[in-house]
Protein backbone atom coordinates (compact mmCIF):
# COMPACT_ATOMS: atom_id res chain seq x y z
CA UNK A 1 0.00 0.00 0.00
CA UNK A 2 1.41 3.44 -0.92
CA UNK A 3 2.73 5.56 2.01
CA UNK A 4 0.13 8.31 1.35
CA UNK A 5 -2.75 5.81 1.67
CA UNK A 6 -1.26 4.35 4.86
CA UNK A 7 -1.06 7.83 6.43
CA UNK A 8 -4.65 8.56 5.45
CA UNK A 9 -5.81 5.26 6.93
CA UNK A 10 -3.95 5.90 10.21
CA UNK A 11 -5.37 9.41 10.52
CA UNK A 12 -8.87 8.03 9.91
CA UNK A 13 -8.40 5.33 12.58
CA UNK A 14 -7.15 7.91 15.11
CA UNK A 15 -10.08 10.24 14.46
CA UNK A 16 -12.54 7.36 14.67
CA UNK A 17 -11.02 6.16 17.94
CA UNK A 18 -10.89 9.63 19.53
CA UNK A 19 -14.38 10.58 18.32
CA UNK A 20 -15.83 13.50 20.25
CA UNK A 21 -12.58 14.21 22.07
CA UNK A 22 -10.76 14.98 18.84
CA UNK A 23 -13.64 17.17 17.69
CA UNK A 24 -13.64 19.07 21.01
CA UNK A 25 -9.89 19.63 20.84
CA UNK A 26 -10.16 21.15 17.37
CA UNK A 27 -12.86 23.55 18.59
CA UNK A 28 -10.71 24.65 21.50
CA UNK A 29 -7.67 25.30 19.34
CA UNK A 30 -9.77 27.17 16.80
CA UNK A 31 -10.64 29.78 19.43
CA UNK A 32 -7.69 31.97 20.30
CA UNK A 33 -7.78 33.20 23.88
CA UNK A 34 -9.08 36.77 24.31
CA UNK A 35 -6.65 39.53 25.18
CA UNK A 36 -7.17 40.98 28.66
CA UNK A 37 -6.20 44.46 29.86
CA UNK A 38 -6.48 45.53 33.48
CA UNK A 39 -6.09 49.30 33.41
CA UNK A 40 -5.39 50.26 37.03
CA UNK A 41 -5.02 53.90 38.12
CA UNK A 42 -3.33 54.63 41.44
CA UNK A 43 -5.45 56.66 43.89
CA UNK A 44 -8.20 57.37 41.35
CA UNK A 45 -11.46 57.70 43.24
CA UNK A 46 -15.08 57.49 42.21
CA UNK A 47 -15.39 61.23 41.53
CA UNK A 48 -12.09 61.74 39.67
CA UNK A 49 -13.49 61.82 36.14
CA UNK A 50 -16.09 63.46 33.94
CA UNK A 51 -18.03 60.18 34.03
CA UNK A 52 -20.78 60.06 36.67
CA UNK A 53 -20.67 56.83 38.69
CA UNK A 54 -23.02 57.77 41.53
CA UNK A 55 -26.68 57.08 40.76
CA UNK A 56 -30.01 58.29 42.11
CA UNK A 57 -32.62 56.01 43.66
CA UNK A 58 -33.77 54.92 40.19
CA UNK A 59 -30.26 53.93 39.11
CA UNK A 60 -29.70 56.91 36.81
CA UNK A 61 -26.26 58.64 36.82
CA UNK A 62 -25.93 61.94 38.63
CA UNK A 63 -23.30 64.58 37.85
CA UNK A 64 -21.75 66.40 40.80
CA UNK A 65 -19.44 69.41 41.03
CA UNK A 66 -16.27 67.32 41.12
CA UNK A 67 -17.14 65.66 37.80
CA UNK A 68 -16.95 69.11 36.23
CA UNK A 69 -13.27 69.50 37.17
CA UNK A 70 -12.00 66.57 35.15
CA UNK A 71 -11.69 65.93 31.42
CA UNK A 72 -11.80 62.22 30.55
CA UNK A 73 -13.29 61.80 27.05
CA UNK A 74 -11.73 58.38 26.49
CA UNK A 75 -13.24 57.00 29.67
CA UNK A 76 -16.56 58.43 28.52
CA UNK A 77 -16.21 56.50 25.24
CA UNK A 78 -15.30 53.33 27.10
CA UNK A 79 -18.46 53.56 29.22
CA UNK A 80 -20.51 53.86 26.01
CA UNK A 81 -19.11 50.51 24.89
CA UNK A 82 -19.36 48.84 28.28
CA UNK A 83 -20.84 48.78 31.74
CA UNK A 84 -19.89 50.91 34.74
CA UNK A 85 -20.50 50.01 38.38
CA UNK A 86 -21.89 52.51 40.85
CA UNK A 87 -20.85 50.44 43.91
CA UNK A 88 -17.47 48.86 43.21
CA UNK A 89 -15.32 48.34 46.29
CA UNK A 90 -11.55 48.18 46.82
CA UNK A 91 -9.46 48.20 49.97
CA UNK A 92 -8.73 51.67 51.30
CA UNK A 93 -4.97 51.59 50.56
CA UNK A 94 -2.97 50.29 47.61
CA UNK A 95 -0.97 47.10 48.33
CA UNK A 96 -3.95 45.22 49.82
CA UNK A 97 -6.03 45.96 46.72
CA UNK A 98 -3.25 45.13 44.27
CA UNK A 99 -2.62 41.75 45.86
CA UNK A 100 -6.37 41.11 45.98
CA UNK A 101 -6.56 41.65 42.22
CA UNK A 102 -3.70 39.21 41.71
CA UNK A 103 -5.14 36.50 44.02
CA UNK A 104 -8.90 37.02 44.24
CA UNK A 105 -8.58 37.15 48.02
CA UNK A 106 -9.64 39.65 50.65
CA UNK A 107 -6.74 41.31 52.47
CA UNK A 108 -7.99 39.73 55.70
CA UNK A 109 -7.20 36.39 54.04
CA UNK A 110 -3.94 37.14 52.22
CA UNK A 111 -2.78 39.17 55.25
CA UNK A 112 -1.23 42.12 53.38
CA UNK A 113 -3.44 44.51 55.29
CA UNK A 114 -1.33 47.67 54.91
CA UNK A 115 0.53 49.45 52.13
CA UNK A 116 4.03 48.01 51.88
CA UNK A 117 6.88 50.29 52.85
CA UNK A 118 9.91 49.14 50.81
CA UNK A 119 12.52 49.44 53.58
CA UNK A 120 10.75 48.50 56.82
CA UNK A 121 7.74 46.77 58.31
CA UNK A 122 5.21 49.53 58.91
CA UNK A 123 2.87 47.68 61.26
CA UNK A 124 2.05 50.58 63.57
CA UNK A 125 2.20 50.49 67.38
CA UNK A 126 -0.60 47.94 67.59
CA UNK A 127 -0.49 46.35 64.15
CA UNK A 128 -0.38 42.53 64.13
CA UNK A 129 3.20 41.28 64.10
CA UNK A 130 2.47 38.49 61.59
CA UNK A 131 0.79 40.58 58.91
CA UNK A 132 2.11 39.74 55.45
CA UNK A 133 4.61 42.54 54.93
CA UNK A 134 6.45 40.48 52.29
CA UNK A 135 3.35 40.40 50.06
CA UNK A 136 3.40 37.99 47.13
CA UNK A 137 6.09 35.37 46.52
CA UNK A 138 7.20 33.16 43.64
CA UNK A 139 5.00 30.40 45.05
CA UNK A 140 1.84 32.55 45.13
CA UNK A 141 -0.98 31.55 42.82
CA UNK A 142 -1.50 34.73 40.84
CA UNK A 143 -3.61 35.84 37.90
CA UNK A 144 -0.62 36.24 35.53
CA UNK A 145 0.67 32.82 36.54
CA UNK A 146 -2.54 31.00 35.69
CA UNK A 147 -2.99 32.99 32.47
CA UNK A 148 0.57 32.16 31.45
CA UNK A 149 -0.39 28.48 31.75
CA UNK A 150 -3.26 29.22 29.36
CA UNK A 151 -0.80 30.41 26.70
CA UNK A 152 -0.80 34.14 27.44
CA UNK A 153 2.08 36.55 27.20
CA UNK A 154 1.85 38.30 30.57
CA UNK A 155 2.94 41.94 30.71
CA UNK A 156 3.29 44.25 33.69
CA UNK A 157 3.78 47.98 33.07
CA UNK A 158 3.99 50.58 35.83
CA UNK A 159 3.49 50.35 39.58
CA UNK A 160 3.79 46.92 41.21
CA UNK A 161 4.09 47.40 44.99
CA UNK A 162 3.58 43.67 45.62
CA UNK A 163 6.46 43.30 48.08
CA UNK A 164 9.31 45.18 49.84
CA UNK A 165 12.86 45.63 48.64
CA UNK A 166 14.87 42.40 48.27
CA UNK A 167 11.76 40.22 48.52
CA UNK A 168 10.40 37.82 45.92
CA UNK A 169 7.33 40.00 45.57
CA UNK A 170 9.42 43.01 44.58
CA UNK A 171 9.90 41.71 41.03
CA UNK A 172 6.79 40.99 38.91
CA UNK A 173 8.89 38.49 36.90
CA UNK A 174 8.82 36.26 40.00
CA UNK A 175 5.03 36.37 40.09
CA UNK A 176 4.10 35.03 36.66
CA UNK A 177 4.78 38.02 34.41
CA UNK A 178 6.92 37.53 31.30
CA UNK A 179 7.63 41.25 31.02
CA UNK A 180 8.16 43.89 33.70
CA UNK A 181 8.52 47.57 32.86
CA UNK A 182 8.83 49.97 35.77
CA UNK A 183 7.52 47.70 38.51
CA UNK A 184 9.37 47.37 41.82
CA UNK A 185 8.85 47.77 45.57
CA UNK A 186 8.08 51.50 45.41
CA UNK A 187 4.57 52.84 45.75
CA UNK A 188 5.22 56.29 44.31
CA UNK A 189 7.77 57.88 41.97
CA UNK A 190 10.25 60.49 43.15
CA UNK A 191 9.37 62.44 40.01
CA UNK A 192 7.09 62.10 36.99
CA UNK A 193 9.52 64.00 34.76
CA UNK A 194 11.92 62.36 32.34
CA UNK A 195 14.29 65.32 32.77
CA UNK A 196 14.66 64.15 36.38
CA UNK A 197 15.17 60.54 35.29
CA UNK A 198 11.89 59.81 37.12
CA UNK A 199 13.83 60.35 40.34
CA UNK A 200 17.18 58.88 39.37
CA UNK A 201 18.79 62.31 38.99
CA UNK A 202 17.15 63.93 42.00
CA UNK A 203 19.06 62.17 44.76
CA UNK A 204 15.98 60.08 45.58
CA UNK A 205 16.91 56.79 43.94
CA UNK A 206 15.04 54.84 46.61
CA UNK A 207 11.83 56.11 45.00
CA UNK A 208 13.03 56.22 41.40
CA UNK A 209 11.18 54.30 38.69
CA UNK A 210 13.38 51.56 37.23
CA UNK A 211 13.88 50.36 33.67
CA UNK A 212 13.13 53.57 31.76
CA UNK A 213 16.68 54.83 31.30
CA UNK A 214 16.19 55.60 27.62
CA UNK A 215 13.79 58.38 28.61
CA UNK A 216 16.13 59.97 31.16
CA UNK A 217 16.87 63.58 30.40
CA UNK A 218 14.05 63.85 27.88
CA UNK A 219 10.98 66.05 28.03
CA UNK A 220 8.46 63.30 28.73
CA UNK A 221 5.98 62.61 31.52
CA UNK A 222 6.01 59.21 33.23
CA UNK A 223 2.44 58.38 32.18
CA UNK A 224 3.37 58.85 28.52
CA UNK A 225 6.59 56.84 28.81
CA UNK A 226 4.77 53.88 30.35
CA UNK A 227 2.08 54.06 27.68
CA UNK A 228 4.68 53.97 24.88
CA UNK A 229 6.26 50.90 26.46
CA UNK A 230 2.91 49.17 26.88
CA UNK A 231 2.08 49.78 23.21
CA UNK A 232 5.40 48.24 22.17
CA UNK A 233 4.66 45.12 24.19
CA UNK A 234 1.15 44.83 22.74
CA UNK A 235 2.62 44.99 19.22
CA UNK A 236 5.22 42.35 20.12
CA UNK A 237 2.60 39.96 21.45
CA UNK A 238 0.45 40.56 18.38
CA UNK A 239 3.37 39.87 16.02
CA UNK A 240 4.18 36.72 18.00
CA UNK A 241 0.52 35.69 17.58
CA UNK A 242 0.14 35.33 21.34
CA UNK A 243 -2.85 36.44 23.38
CA UNK A 244 -1.70 39.00 25.92
CA UNK A 245 -2.58 39.90 29.48
CA UNK A 246 -1.57 43.51 30.13
CA UNK A 247 -1.52 44.76 33.70
CA UNK A 248 -1.33 48.49 32.90
CA UNK A 249 -0.77 49.93 36.38
CA UNK A 250 -0.09 53.65 36.25
CA UNK A 251 1.83 55.42 39.03
CA UNK A 252 -0.44 58.38 38.35
CA UNK A 253 -2.33 59.86 40.02
CA UNK A 254 -0.36 59.26 43.22
CA UNK A 255 1.65 62.12 44.72
CA UNK A 256 3.87 63.98 44.02
CA UNK A 257 1.23 66.11 42.32
CA UNK A 258 3.07 67.46 39.26
CA UNK A 259 1.56 69.03 36.19
CA UNK A 260 1.40 66.85 33.11
CA UNK A 261 2.68 69.56 30.71
CA UNK A 262 0.41 68.50 27.84
CA UNK A 263 -2.69 69.35 29.83
CA UNK A 264 -1.60 72.06 32.26
CA UNK A 265 -3.29 74.96 30.47
CA UNK A 266 -6.67 73.19 30.55
CA UNK A 267 -6.90 73.89 34.28
CA UNK A 268 -5.38 77.37 34.59
CA UNK A 269 -8.73 79.07 35.12
CA UNK A 270 -10.20 76.65 37.66
CA UNK A 271 -10.79 78.00 41.16
CA UNK A 272 -9.12 75.12 43.01
CA UNK A 273 -5.72 74.75 44.74
CA UNK A 274 -2.63 74.57 42.53
CA UNK A 275 -1.90 70.95 43.47
CA UNK A 276 -5.50 70.02 42.65
CA UNK A 277 -5.00 71.52 39.19
CA UNK A 278 -1.88 69.37 38.79
CA UNK A 279 -3.88 66.34 39.90
CA UNK A 280 -6.55 67.07 37.27
CA UNK A 281 -3.88 67.32 34.56
CA UNK A 282 -2.54 63.93 35.65
CA UNK A 283 -6.04 62.45 35.39
CA UNK A 284 -6.30 63.73 31.83
CA UNK A 285 -2.90 62.22 31.04
CA UNK A 286 -4.10 58.83 32.26
CA UNK A 287 -7.23 59.25 30.13
CA UNK A 288 -5.06 59.91 27.06
CA UNK A 289 -3.13 56.73 27.88
CA UNK A 290 -6.39 54.80 27.91
CA UNK A 291 -7.33 56.25 24.52
CA UNK A 292 -3.90 55.50 23.03
CA UNK A 293 -4.05 51.85 24.09
CA UNK A 294 -7.62 51.39 22.89
CA UNK A 295 -6.75 52.93 19.49
CA UNK A 296 -3.75 50.63 19.07
CA UNK A 297 -5.84 47.55 19.82
CA UNK A 298 -8.35 48.68 17.20
CA UNK A 299 -5.58 49.38 14.67
CA UNK A 300 -4.33 45.82 15.15
CA UNK A 301 -7.88 44.64 14.46
CA UNK A 302 -8.15 42.67 17.71
CA UNK A 303 -10.61 44.91 19.56
CA UNK A 304 -13.38 42.35 19.20
CA UNK A 305 -11.29 39.85 21.20
CA UNK A 306 -9.90 42.27 23.80
CA UNK A 307 -11.52 42.70 27.21
CA UNK A 308 -10.59 45.82 29.18
CA UNK A 309 -11.26 46.40 32.88
CA UNK A 310 -10.69 49.96 34.09
CA UNK A 311 -10.51 50.76 37.81
CA UNK A 312 -8.85 52.61 40.68
CA UNK A 313 -7.08 50.89 43.59
CA UNK A 314 -8.58 52.88 46.47
CA UNK A 315 -10.42 56.10 47.21
CA UNK A 316 -9.33 59.45 45.84
CA UNK A 317 -6.38 61.37 47.27
CA UNK A 318 -6.99 64.57 45.30
CA UNK A 319 -5.53 67.54 47.24
CA UNK A 320 -8.81 69.34 47.83
CA UNK A 321 -10.01 71.14 50.95
CA UNK A 322 -11.50 68.93 53.67
CA UNK A 323 -14.86 70.06 55.06
CA UNK A 324 -15.81 67.88 58.03
CA UNK A 325 -14.63 64.72 56.31
CA UNK A 326 -15.95 65.60 52.84
CA UNK A 327 -13.35 66.50 50.23
CA UNK A 328 -12.02 64.66 47.16
CA UNK A 329 -14.89 62.15 47.04
CA UNK A 330 -17.81 64.55 47.62
CA UNK A 331 -20.66 63.88 47.96
CA UNK A 332 -19.29 60.64 49.43
CA UNK A 333 -17.62 61.05 52.79
CA UNK A 334 -13.91 60.37 53.20
CA UNK A 335 -10.99 59.73 50.89
CA UNK A 336 -8.10 57.30 50.52
CA UNK A 337 -7.16 55.46 53.75
CA UNK A 338 -10.45 56.20 55.52
CA UNK A 339 -13.26 53.89 56.60
CA UNK A 340 -15.88 55.99 54.76
CA UNK A 341 -17.36 55.13 51.36
CA UNK A 342 -15.08 57.69 49.72
CA UNK A 343 -12.09 55.63 50.85
CA UNK A 344 -13.27 52.37 49.32
CA UNK A 345 -15.59 53.02 46.35
CA UNK A 346 -13.68 53.25 43.07
CA UNK A 347 -14.50 53.67 39.37
CA UNK A 348 -14.93 50.40 37.49
CA UNK A 349 -15.77 49.95 33.81
CA UNK A 350 -15.78 46.69 31.85
CA UNK A 351 -15.94 46.59 28.06
CA UNK A 352 -15.00 44.71 24.94
CA UNK A 353 -12.98 47.26 23.01
CA UNK A 354 -14.90 46.49 19.81
CA UNK A 355 -18.35 45.14 20.69
CA UNK A 356 -19.24 42.36 18.28
CA UNK A 357 -21.08 39.06 18.31
CA UNK A 358 -18.38 36.40 18.52
CA UNK A 359 -17.33 33.40 20.59
CA UNK A 360 -15.72 35.19 23.54
CA UNK A 361 -18.23 38.00 23.74
CA UNK A 362 -21.00 35.41 23.84
CA UNK A 363 -19.20 33.73 26.76
CA UNK A 364 -18.91 37.07 28.58
CA UNK A 365 -21.56 39.43 27.19
CA UNK A 366 -21.35 43.05 28.36
CA UNK A 367 -24.35 45.35 28.13
CA UNK A 368 -23.25 48.52 26.37
CA UNK A 369 -23.80 51.97 27.83
CA UNK A 370 -25.28 50.59 31.02
CA UNK A 371 -24.88 51.08 34.77
CA UNK A 372 -24.76 48.23 37.26
CA UNK A 373 -25.97 49.20 40.75
CA UNK A 374 -25.36 45.83 42.40
CA UNK A 375 -22.12 45.66 44.35
CA UNK A 376 -18.87 44.48 42.77
CA UNK A 377 -15.43 44.12 44.37
CA UNK A 378 -11.79 43.84 43.36
CA UNK A 379 -11.89 40.14 44.30
CA UNK A 380 -14.39 39.54 41.49
CA UNK A 381 -11.87 40.30 38.72
CA UNK A 382 -9.91 37.11 39.43
CA UNK A 383 -13.08 34.99 39.66
CA UNK A 384 -14.50 36.41 36.43
CA UNK A 385 -11.37 35.67 34.41
CA UNK A 386 -11.03 32.20 35.93
CA UNK A 387 -14.64 31.38 34.97
CA UNK A 388 -14.21 32.78 31.46
CA UNK A 389 -11.38 30.29 30.86
CA UNK A 390 -12.96 27.37 32.77
CA UNK A 391 -9.89 27.14 34.99
CA UNK A 392 -9.92 24.76 37.95
CA UNK A 393 -8.08 26.19 40.93
CA UNK A 394 -6.33 24.12 43.61
CA UNK A 395 -8.60 23.48 46.59
CA UNK A 396 -5.97 25.11 48.78
CA UNK A 397 -6.47 28.49 47.06
CA UNK A 398 -9.57 30.00 48.61
CA UNK A 399 -11.04 33.08 46.94
CA UNK A 400 -13.53 35.71 48.06
CA UNK A 401 -14.99 36.96 44.79
CA UNK A 402 -17.85 36.18 42.44
CA UNK A 403 -17.97 35.97 38.68
CA UNK A 404 -19.33 39.23 37.28
CA UNK A 405 -20.82 37.57 34.19
CA UNK A 406 -24.48 38.07 35.12
CA UNK A 407 -23.81 41.62 36.26
CA UNK A 408 -21.93 42.44 33.05
CA UNK A 409 -25.06 41.41 31.15
CA UNK A 410 -26.97 44.06 33.08
CA UNK A 411 -28.74 41.64 35.42
CA UNK A 412 -28.32 40.83 39.09
CA UNK A 413 -26.38 37.95 40.57
CA UNK A 414 -28.97 36.58 42.98
CA UNK A 415 -26.49 34.11 44.46
CA UNK A 416 -23.93 36.70 45.59
CA UNK A 417 -23.80 38.09 49.10
CA UNK A 418 -23.66 41.85 48.65
CA UNK A 419 -20.96 42.10 51.27
CA UNK A 420 -17.60 43.83 51.46
CA UNK A 421 -15.20 43.58 54.40
CA UNK A 422 -12.32 46.03 54.71
CA UNK A 423 -9.95 45.05 57.52
CA UNK A 424 -7.26 47.56 58.44
CA UNK A 425 -5.48 46.79 61.76
CA UNK A 426 -2.93 49.62 61.36
CA UNK A 427 -2.75 53.39 61.91
CA UNK A 428 -3.51 55.86 59.11
CA UNK A 429 -6.18 58.48 58.42
CA UNK A 430 -8.64 55.95 59.84
CA UNK A 431 -6.85 53.66 62.30
CA UNK A 432 -7.30 50.10 63.57
CA UNK A 433 -10.71 49.39 62.07
CA UNK A 434 -12.86 46.87 60.28
CA UNK A 435 -15.72 48.10 58.12
CA UNK A 436 -18.45 45.85 56.77
CA UNK A 437 -20.95 46.66 54.04
CA UNK A 438 -23.82 44.17 53.93
CA UNK A 439 -26.49 45.13 51.40
CA UNK A 440 -27.86 48.49 52.59
CA UNK A 441 -26.09 48.52 55.93
CA UNK A 442 -22.59 49.55 56.93
CA UNK A 443 -20.76 48.84 60.18
CA UNK A 444 -17.55 50.61 61.23
CA UNK A 445 -15.76 48.98 64.15
CA UNK A 446 -12.75 50.78 65.66
CA UNK A 447 -10.59 48.62 67.92
CA UNK A 448 -8.99 51.56 69.80
CA UNK A 449 -6.33 49.34 71.43
CA UNK A 450 -5.72 51.78 74.30
CA UNK A 451 -9.39 52.26 75.17
CA UNK A 452 -12.88 50.94 74.52
CA UNK A 453 -13.92 50.02 70.97
CA UNK A 454 -16.20 52.43 69.15
CA UNK A 455 -18.93 51.42 66.71
CA UNK A 456 -20.89 53.23 63.99
CA UNK A 457 -23.80 52.02 61.88
CA UNK A 458 -25.23 53.57 58.70
CA UNK A 459 -28.12 52.75 56.38
CA UNK A 460 -26.51 53.40 52.99
CA UNK A 461 -29.72 53.40 50.97
CA UNK A 462 -31.35 56.07 53.12
CA UNK A 463 -28.09 57.77 54.05
CA UNK A 464 -25.56 57.16 51.21
CA UNK A 465 -23.25 59.94 52.41
CA UNK A 466 -22.90 58.58 55.97
CA UNK A 467 -24.26 61.54 57.90
CA UNK A 468 -26.45 59.81 60.51
CA UNK A 469 -25.01 57.16 62.83
CA UNK A 470 -27.88 54.89 63.94
CA UNK A 471 -25.86 52.50 66.12
CA UNK A 472 -27.69 53.53 69.30
CA UNK A 473 -31.11 53.28 67.64
CA UNK A 474 -30.85 50.08 65.57
CA UNK A 475 -29.40 47.84 68.28
CA UNK A 476 -30.74 44.59 66.82
CA UNK A 477 -29.24 45.34 63.39
CA UNK A 478 -26.01 46.42 65.08
CA UNK A 479 -25.72 43.07 66.88
CA UNK A 480 -26.39 41.24 63.61
CA UNK A 481 -23.71 43.21 61.76
CA UNK A 482 -21.13 42.60 64.50
CA UNK A 483 -21.91 38.89 64.36
CA UNK A 484 -21.41 38.82 60.56
CA UNK A 485 -18.17 40.78 60.89
CA UNK A 486 -16.82 38.39 63.53
CA UNK A 487 -17.75 35.37 61.40
CA UNK A 488 -16.07 36.77 58.29
CA UNK A 489 -12.91 37.73 60.19
CA UNK A 490 -12.71 34.25 61.69
CA UNK A 491 -13.44 32.53 58.35
CA UNK A 492 -10.60 34.42 56.69
CA UNK A 493 -8.18 33.99 59.59
CA UNK A 494 -7.85 37.75 60.04
CA UNK A 495 -5.13 39.15 62.28
CA UNK A 496 -6.29 41.66 64.90
CA UNK A 497 -4.46 44.65 66.39
CA UNK A 498 -2.08 43.75 69.21
CA UNK A 499 0.49 45.43 71.43
CA UNK A 500 3.98 45.19 69.93
CA UNK A 501 6.78 43.84 72.14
Amino acid sequence: MPKKQICSLLIGLVLSFCGANAQYASKVHAKKQPNIIIFLVDDMGLMDSSVPFITDKKGSPMLYDLNGIYNTPNLEKLTQNGIRFSHFYAHSVCSPTRISIMTGQNAARHKTTNWILPEEKNSGDYGPEKWNWKGLSNSSLTLPRILKEQGYKTIHVGKAHFGPRNSEGENPLQLGFDVNIGGSSIGMPASYFGVDGFGNSKGRKKRAVEGLEKYHGTDIFLTEALTLEAKKEIRKAHNEKQPFFLHMAHYAVHSPFQFDPKFKENYDNLDIPLKAKAYASMIEGVDKSLGDIVRLVKELNVGNDTLILFLGDNGSDAPLQDLNGYSSSMPLKGKKATHWEGGMRVPFVAAWITPQKNYWQSKLPIKRGSIQTQMGTVFDIFSTIVELHNISLPKTHLTDGYSLRKQFEGGKNKSRKNRFLNHYPHPHRSSYFTSLVDNNWKLIYHYNPQSKATIELYHLKKDPFEKVDVAKIKKKKLSEMIRIMDQDLERMGALLPEKQN
